[in-house]
């Protein structure tokens, strides 16, 4: 099939390529001209594994190409809109830039004859595709939904760290569509997909496919949050919450996925979306005391590590070196990253602060609006510290030798050598 995507950033990108490598032709549209010219150089404009070697190779074939031109659209058969949804300060989220780019492509399709399908794959509340996307299609295309163009509703599962392979080799693919030519449309796009891998294929409502994604990030949240906070009663009692849930994860109701406690969630798709979840319960006048509680438990994870480092280190004029800047590993992305949380309570607990991590550095930098010193590498971070806490597992930090040293460890990282050595929750 020819698609056309848009929006060239994280999701974007990934879905672009990977569409290639189903042998699908693809053309990635976005406004960013850096960024079109970095795709059609053969680099990816972001940074996760897999991802630069398949945009090289898909430019080089001719299967994948970068434009600022939404014309574009119209040489295509199926456009899948890819685009921020910021949260605004009360955890709802803006969809203005999924309008404006649905505005665009119905602007695009008004020169175009035969129908067309508009997919949405960024995450919005339910409701967004029927009420916000279609009639800004509608009005600049001068079509009809279900007849000029269909819609559909679907949502990206793509972890950071792993996105590739989420998509190729995926749990399960979401379609809810406006019409039978649109979910025909979407079983022609995965058709590839679905014989390459196991994957479940389910067809929904739209309303009911972008309310799956939510549900799906809330739930592991959830159980993230439950998880630490039976591990923070472990560590009280002094119980090793690794064996505990190694134990209870046997049990196939509950499984072994996301039974790690530590500093607990972050990164730009759990506090959003279940910040937006919250949100939108309210607008519609359901309060989430869950919900909330989860979002509590996880803010409370740096609090703990902090003040575990502070009962052997008086933080106020001490050097504290923290590992790992970036969410989770495998990635550079620091929103929301619980290792920031640890650095600001230390700094405002009188530290100084030396800080490390082998990709992440430039955009905690950016993030980061107070005095942090950044090392070249974790042994040097640690070298003339009193403390320190570990707050991403990146593989490099096993070899990390720790000699005398007071080491929280949020990540079950297992460095040698501490002095004084702090599991968060075991």
């Amino acid at each position: 099939m020819k698609v056309s995507v848009i929006g060239s950033g994280y999701v974007g990108t990934t879905v672009a390529v990977c569409l290639a490598e189903l042998g699908h032709e693809v053309v990635n549209v976005d406004i960013d001209d850096e960024v079109v010219a970095s795709i059609n150089d053969g680099v990816a404009p972001v940074h996760e594994p897999r991802l630069g070697e398949l945009v090289e190779e898909h430019v080089e074939s001719g299967a994948l190409r970068a434009t600022t031109d939404y014309d574009a659209v119209r040489e295509t058969e199926l456009t899948l809109i890819c685009l921020p949804t910021p949260s605004r300060d009360d955890g709802s989220v803006d969809t203005s830039i999924v309008e404006e780019g649905a505005r665009s492509v119905g602007e695009a399709l008004a020169g175009k004859d035969g129908y067309h399908v508009v997919g949405v794959k960024s995450t919005v509340v339910p409701g967004t595709v029927e009420d916000a996307v279609v009639p800004a299609v509608e009005e600049a295309s001068d079509r009809s939904v279900g007849d000029g163009f269909g819609v559909v509703s679907n949502p990206e599962f793509l972890r950071e760290g792993t996105a590739v392979d989420d998509f190729l080799d995926p749990d399960k693919v979401v379609v809810g569509a406006s019409d039978g030519r649109a979910r025909d449309a979407l079983r022609r796009l995965y058709e590839p997909l679905l014989e390459r891998s196991d994957a479940e294929y389910v067809e929904t409502g739209v309303r009911e496919a972008e309310t799956i994604k939510y549900a799906n990030n809330a739930f592991l949240a959830s159980k993230l949050s439950v998880v630490n906070e039976i591990a923070n009663v472990c560590k009280e009692a002094g119980v090793d919450s690794y064996e505990v849930m190694d134990a209870v994860g046997i049990d196939h109701r509950i499984s072994s996925s996301f039974m790690r406690s530590g500093l607990g969630w972050g990164g730009s798709c759990f506090p959003k979306d279940v910040d937006a979840l919250r949100a939108f319960a309210r607008s519609e006048g359901y309060e989430t005391e869950l919900l909330d509680a989860v979002v509590d438990v996880n803010d409370r994870q740096a609090h703990r590590a902090v003040e575990l480092l502070r009962r052997h280190v008086e933080l106020d004029g001490a050097r504290v070196a923290v590992l790992g800047l970036a969410f989770k590993p495998q990635t550079d992305d620091v929103r929301n990253s619980r290792a920031l949380d640890v650095i600001r309570l230390l700094d405002e607990r009188g530290a100084d602060v030396v800080a490390y991590d082998p990709e992440a550095t430039e955009n905690a930098r950016r993030a980061l609006d107070i005095d942090v010193e950044y090392a070249d590498s974790a042994q040097d971070a640690v070298e003339d510290a009193g403390g320190v806490v570990i707050a991403t597992d990146w593989d490099e930090f096993e070899e990390l030798d720790a000699s005398g040293k007071v080491v929280v460890d949020g990540r079950r990282v297992e460095v040698r050598n501490a002095e004084v050595y702090e599991g968060l929750c075991w």
